[in-house]
Order: C-alpha cells, then structure tokens, then sequence
C-alpha cells in the first residue's frame, strides 16, 4: 500500500499572470455577464442612465469577483492518492483511493476530479464532488487492470473548480504522482525435488561449517560478542591472540533462475505469448524457491542478475524472502528482449561453479547455444529446461503436431548433456510440467542407478 504525498499547484508567478489565470478561468456564463455589465454601462453613458450603469456595474462586478474568489480557494485544496496494493500479479485489479482536504476558511464549489491513468489500465476516471465545508474532507475511488506487465505511472491528479454561481471554472494540477506495478502471474507448484542431489536439496538446506563464511578456516579470531566458552585455547597459545572455535549452522541451497530474454528467440507478443509465458514461468520458479528455503538468483542471457542481491547474485539468507521476491518480482515486470544472439555471457557467470539447481527458460534454440547449455549443465548438480518453440506457439492448438516437430532435436541434445528437458505447448500449465520434470528426472536417476529422493 502507497500513500501519495499531499499534491501542490503550478502556481502562477506575479499578478499579472494570476489576473490572467483567473479571467481565462470564466465560463461561456461569465464571459456573457461581463460583456452585459461593460455594455450596460456604455448604454448608461450615452442614454445618461445611473441606475443602467450600477446594473451593468453588478453583472460585470459579480463574474470577476467569482474569479477572484475560485482562484484564491484553488491553493487551498490537498489532494493526495493511496494505492491498494502497489504491486499486484498481471490480470488482477488494484484499488486507487483519491482523497481531497479541504484546507481554507472558506467552503468550495462543485469540484470535478479526474486522474490521468494510461490506457492500458482503463478509462480515465472521473468524479463530481459536491460542495466541501471548510475543513472538510471527501474520498472516493477507483479500480485499474492490466493485462500486460509493467510499471504505469498513475497522475498527476486534477482538479477542476467551480463558483456557485457557475461563472469561472479553474482547473488545477497537483504535482504528485504514483507508480503502478504490475508483476508476471505467479502460479503455485508442486513440492518436487528436481536438483539431482541424494541429500540437501530437498529441503532446501545444507550443512556447512560458518560463521565468516564458507572460506573461514578453523580456527578464527574472536569477534566481539562471541561466546567465550567457545575460545580455542591450544590456538590461542599458539597464534598469541584469542581464537575461537567454528560452529556449524544451515546454509540454504541455491537456486539459479536463467531467463532468455533474447529477441531472435521469441516470436509473437502480447499476454498470450511465448515471452510472457517464460516470464511467468521463471517468476513462479523463483517464489516457490524462496518459499522452500533456497537462495535463488535470477539470470537472464546478458548475463545480469537482479542489482541488489549479494555480492555473489543470490538472495542469500541475511535477506527476508519477501524482500527478495519482491526485487525480482520488479525486474521481472520491466524486463523485455534483449539484443544479444547467445547464451555466452549466462555462462561466463556460470564457471564459478556451486551455482546449485539450475532451471532455465529458452526460447528457440540453434546448435551453438544448445552446445553453450550443455556446457552450462557442468557447473550444476541438477538442470532443469524448458524450451519453447516460436513455431509451435504461433499456430493453432489444432496446427500443432507431436512434441519432437521444431525443438525436438534440440531437446534430445539437451537431455544427452544431462538436462531434464521438456518441450512448452501452448498454454501448457507449469505446475504440470514441474511434475514432468520430476518423474523424468526419477527415471533418468533409476536408469543410471542413482538415488531417487
């Protein structure tokens, strides 16, 4: 939930442009008073009529007072915008709360509010309050969808003023506005094991001897707060200065997510098309990660993972899960194709090694990067693809032939270097195809003897 700040007016510099702002503030009303009240008076002049002149005095007084009026009470209304949620999954709809003070001694007129919102979140909204006492205080809202991933700014906010009498209407802007985030669909998955370890990667945790880190050696210096029962004397005799002993504590398993964002590998757009689908994909793989405890990092092609994770790339376990979806969640919801031709520079971060499971989300594959993936398929202990083909999603349901048409060699190549490969139809459910993966990856471990979970 996002509270906007309290919107300020463009104010006008200088009395002449206020005096202009509020005359061409003046309605089709206000405009013919004041043409009335200027020719009463001219007819009084010549017909030396004083009571004409103090009647044309009053119809030509009365609009530019109105204007006076409305163009000081217009610095005096606060506008502010909440929204409920400020993130919310593609397809799914967010509450916008308006909320107008009020601040002035003096009561307003009829008050028409709209709040410019891009098309892709719907109409444009648009509200008639009635007239607001001193200090008062109206609220209404609201409701934006959005098929389509992305941030949309929401605002600025405006306002349109009236006189009681309807002979000026001033219209003004606030200078706040929000953000709108709409994230990819997150859909639930099975609780599969599908890392290839016999042990570890089930739960998501390990263990390990820490806490400096996985190069501290034993022994190590003492550090403030640490326990004193805990000093290694021998070492301490030996080195001449307080040393302590290690513990071992759990570390999370990892999790590395690779989209393929490359242009050349997806055909289509739109919410129905094979991009949004690996989006989706990779965002549900990444929460249910985080939810089973493993520090998880999202890779794309070009070789960037998410700014602000760890100095390794993962969402190491000092951060709050939420906190890390979250971040990923918000680069997911931006991330569009890329330039590049390959999958070079995904494996260039992958030589470190210990990168953990390794789930990859591909788009149309040629014989060189599916060379690059199975080199990838090295550095982690389990691999889990899934590749969709541009052809296969851009015919109809009834079009599509068996699963080895297009990507079927590509898939047999993968599974040759170890991946669990699996071809995406169309509109092919996600948790199903996790279940898939398991039970290949069960007969491919009962086939080469392995240990099933």
């Amino acid at each position: 939930m996002t509270t906007a700040g309290t919107g300020h007016a463009e104010a006008d510099r200088g009395e002449k442009g206020g005096i202009r702002t509020a005359l061409a503030g003046l309605t089709t009303r206000g405009r013919s008073f004041l043409a009335a009240g200027v020719a009463a008076a001219i007819c009084s002049y010549v017909l030396g009529q004083s009571d004409l002149l103090r009647v044309g005095l009053l119809l030509a007084v009365l609009p530019l007072v109105c204007a006076t009026v409305l163009y000081r009470t217009r610095y005096r209304v606060a506008g502010s915008r909440r929204l409920s949620p400020a993130r919310v999954p593609a397809g799914s709809e967010a509450r916008v709360h308006l909320r107008m003070d009020n601040v002035s001694r003096l009561p307003t007129g009829l008050l028409m509010l709209q709040d410019r919102v891009p098309y892709v979140l719907g109409p444009r909204p648009r509200f008639v309050l009635d007239r607001m006492e001193a200090g008062g205080r109206r609220e209404v809202s609201y409701r934006v969808r959005s098929d389509l991933r992305g941030r949309y700014p929401l605002g600025p906010l405006q306002l349109r003023l009236t006189d009681p009498f309807g002979m000026c209407e001033l219209t003004r802007s606030f200078s706040t506005y929000d953000t709108l985030t709409v994230i990819p669909r997150v859909e639930p998955l099975a609780p599969v094991r599908l890392s290839g370890e016999a042990k570890g990667y089930g739960d998501g945790r390990q263990r390990s001897l820490a806490l400096a880190g996985e190069d501290d050696v034993i022994p190590r210096g003492y550090r403030y707060g640490d326990d004193l029962r805990r000093v290694h004397w021998r070492s301490t005799a030996r080195y001449g200065e307080l040393m302590v002993r290690r513990e071992e504590q759990p570390q999370r398993a990892r999790c590395t997510v690779l989209l393929d964002t490359r242009g050349i590998a997806f055909q289509g757009a739109g919410p129905d098309s094979a991009f949004e689908w690996a989006v989706a994909g990779a965002a549900s793989v990444l929460v249910h990660m985080l939810e089973r405890g493993f520090s998880v990092r999202l890779l794309t092609d070009t070789g960037n993972a998410v700014p602000g994770e760890g100095g390794d790339g993962f969402a190491g376990a000092h951060q709050e899960s939420a906190d890390a979806a979250g971040l990923m969640m918000d680069t997911l919801a931006v991330i569009d194709h890329s330039d590049g031709a390959g999958l070079s520079r995904a494996y260039d971060v992958l030589r470190g090694g210990n990168e953990g499971l390794l789930v990859a989300f591909l788009g149309d594959l040629d014989e060189e990067q599916t060379a690059v993936l199975g080199r990838m398929r090295q550095r982690s202990p389990g691999a889990v693809a899934f590749v969709l083909d541009s052809d296969t999603w851009m015919r109809e349901p009834s079009d599509v032939p068996g699963p080895l048409d297009g990507s079927g060699e590509r898939l047999r190549m993968l599974r040759e270097a170890g991946w669990t490969a699996l071809g995406v139809p169309r509109d092919a459910s996600l948790d199903e195809l996790w279940r898939q993966a398991d039970r290949e990856r069960r007969g491919m471990a009962a086939a080469s003897g392995g240990e099933g979970p």
